[in-house]
């Protein structure tokens, strides 16, 4: 998602609920962005608010945008054939 567009925590959170991971909160979040800000795949950068202060939106760095294609092949990979062996048990 933070490929897609710049987005802070708390609106990470919200979108990842609406695609229906209602268990991953806000709190859960943090640290993720944190660590993902440490290897350098994401970058922080505070902008004003229309409501409140000042908020850190995250973007993805190069770096970021390489291990996302890194992570897809790999899912990828995983997830065809765990979805064989499941459409095989329901068959």
């Amino acid at each position: 998602m933070i490929g897609q567009e710049p987005t802070y925590g708390y609106e990470l959170s919200m979108k990842l609920q609406a695609f229906g991971l209602s268990d991953i909160s806000e709190g859960s979040i943090y640290p993720i962005l944190l660590r993902l800000q440490k290897e350098d795949w994401i970058a922080g950068e505070m902008r004003e608010s229309e409501s409140g202060p000042k908020r850190k939106y995250y973007s993805l760095t190069a770096q970021g945008r390489a291990a996302l294609a890194d992570f897809k092949q790999q899912w990828a990979s995983v997830k065809e054939p765990v979805d064989r062996i499941i459409r095989r048990e329901e068959g």
